[in-house]
């Protein structure tokens, strides 16, 4: 699904405050009830809305992450911002594992003119697409390969990671939760991330607004293990305290400069 700005908005409206009438949705953006039926019908049938009797809200599951597809679609602009803000700050010739996620896969087009890169990565989508650059060597993980988005995960991954000490490790992550635990869904995943956090001299992570405050069933790291963080908008209580109290960078990426 390719999200016209006013869904985005509508998304953005029930993430920032919770179960919403579809009357208060149609009075806050101006549009008709019919309009916004349409809207929620269509977000809801591409699984990033769940409907109840008179009106909307997220879906809560903690379980299962939105299909690679529509996470590629959802919060694309910010996406390309905090790429751009990654790859302003990655210097040539250094090392770096790239791990599973849309926001990473972001990142991997915009170092594609950077050179002399070592790039270790569990997903083969970087991996196609880092491979173009002459100026950059890209190592696969082995492993198990997940068919709905085309991660590397398992035990043979994490073993693989573990040869590895890099100058950069780069997450993503579902979702961070107000305890400042970081978070996803697939424990395999986790675990490979973890090995990346572990095998890495410094660790990125790179996360749009809308993780904050989302739930995921299994923890991955802590806020504190973290040692800079690219996000798209000032982060709300308590997790600008939480980066504080950690001695976390916070780079929030300017999204002015987007050339779409």
């Amino acid at each position: 699904m390719n999200l016209a700005p006013r869904h985005t908005q509508l998304l953005e409206d029930v993430r920032a405050r919770g179960p919403q009438t579809i009357e208060a949705l149609a009075e806050r953006f101006g549009v008709t009830l019919q309009t916004v039926r349409r809207d929620v019908q269509r977000l809801a049938e591409a699984g990033l809305l769940s409907r109840f009797h008179g009106g909307v809200r997220l879906p809560s599951s903690t379980t299962e992450n939105i299909a690679y597809r529509q996470r590629q679609a959802m919060q694309s602009d910010a996406k390309r911002a905090i790429a751009r803000a990654i790859a302003q700050r990655v210097p040539n010739g250094c090392s770096l594992i790239l791990n599973i996620g849309t926001t990473i896969e972001a990142v991997g087009h915009e170092l594609l003119r950077h050179r002399g890169l070592r790039v270790i990565t569990n997903n083969l989508h970087i991996a196609a697409l880092m491979s173009t650059n002459p100026d950059c060597e890209v190592i696969v993980a082995g492993g198990l390969v997940r068919g709905a988005d085309q991660g590397i995960v398992g035990e043979a991954t994490v073993d693989f990671m573990r040869q590895f000490k890099v100058d950069i490790g780069l997450i993503g992550i579902s979702g961070i939760e107000s305890d400042g635990t970081l978070r996803d869904f697939d424990y395999r995943e986790v675990k490979v991330a973890r090995t990346i956090v572990e095998q890495s001299r410094e660790v990125w992570l790179a996360a749009d607004h809308s993780k904050f405050n989302r739930p995921a069933m299994v923890e991955l790291a802590r806020l504190d293990e973290i040692d800079v963080m690219f996000t798209d908008a000032p982060p709300p209580p308590p997790f600008g305290e939480l980066m504080a109290q950690g001695h976390v960078e916070c780079v929030v990426a300017d999204r002015s400069d987007d050339p779409a």
